[in-house]
This record gives structure tokens, C-alpha cells and sequence, in this order.
């Protein structure tokens, strides 16, 4: 593929898939003022984006997954990134805007992200292959663990009730 229509698809991509999601909280939005006809639209046209998205990651497939090893490093490397990184210059600006909201959302997804990165970690040197047969994941902050569900996230302090298992039950 060259080089322009590359960044196109890779651009478009990005667009799908915020469209999906942002229709999505439109749709809960019209739920919570009892428009169910337009939360039904809203979810449609959000399934159709997520076909866009997927449709047209497959055409740049290539570039972006590689082999299985390739992508736990370099899954590690953007949680690294984003964890050390990028969320506490968010949580700076937030405070110094005095976004409180905006610095909790932020400092749970740092520290979540760091969780991520000792996963990614422990599966790069094949700590948990073949071993774990579920992930926890906590719906208020993102924190996953493999191990049995917490009595409260040690991120965010949420209850056992608040985590999705993915995996085996």
C-alpha cells in the first residue's frame, strides 16, 4: 500500500473507532432520557463504524500486528510509555487546572496501565504460559489481574462486584 493511502486508512481507522465508542455514550445518553428509539439508532450506526474500524484494520493489518512476541513487546513498551510517561504530564495539566475529576480518571489509568505493564511483562518471559485461565478486569479503573478478584481494587478501592471476568470462569 503506499505511503498516503497507508496514513489515510491508518487515520480513518483511528475515526471509526472513536466514532464507535462516542455513539455508544450517545446511546446511553438517550437511554437515561427515555428516547429508546434514538439509543437503538445511536447503537446501529455505532455497529456500522466498528465494521469501518474493522474493515479497515484489516487493510493494514501488516504493518500494525506482527508476530506474537513482537506484539507483547511492543504492547509493554506503549503501556511503559504511557504509564511513566504520558499520564502524568496529563495529571499535571489537570492540576494545574484544577480538574479534579480528570486527575482521578488519569491516576487510575496510570497506575492501571502499570499493571498492564508487569502482565505484558510476565508473559514476555513466559512467566504465565499455559497458567492462566481467566483475567479480573475492574470496570471503574481498568486494573486486570490474573489472580483471584481482590476485596477492592488496589487501584481505585472499587468491590469485587465491580470486575468482569474474560476467560474461563
Amino acid at each position: 500500500m503506499e505511503a498516503k493511502t497507508r496514513q489515510n486508512v491508518l487515520t480513518a481507522f483511528v475515526g471509526e473507532a472513536k466514532a464507535y465508542f462516542r455513539l455508544l455514550a450517545y446511546a446511553e445518553k438517550a437511554d437515561e432520557e427515555q428516547e429508546p428509539q434514538i439509543a437503538l439508532l445511536f447503537r446501529a450506526i455505532a455497529e456500522a463504524e466498528r465494521v469501518h474500524a474493522t474493515r479497515q484494520l484489516n487493510l493494514v493489518k501488516d504493518i500494525l500486528v506482527k508476530d506474537t512476541d513482537t506484539n507483547l513487546e511492543a504492547s509493554f513498551q506503549r503501556e511503559k510509555t504511557v504509564s511513566e510517561n504520558t499520564y502524568p504530564d496529563f495529571i499535571k495539566d489537570a492540576e494545574d487546572e484544577g480538574e479534579t475529576a480528570a486527575v482521578l480518571a488519569f491516576s487510575h489509568a496510570r497506575d492501571a496501565e502499570a499493571y498492564h505493564a508487569k502482565l505484558y511483562e510476565r508473559a514476555i518471559y513466559h512467566v504465565i504460559k499455559n497458567v492462566v485461565k481467566a483475567y479480573h478486569v475492574c470496570q471503574v479503573c481498568g486494573y486486570v489481574t490474573d489472580k483471584k478478584i481482590p476485596k477492592k481494587c488496589p487501584v481505585c478501592g472499587a468491590p469485587p462486584e465491580k470486575f468482569k471476568t474474560v476467560g474461563e470462569v
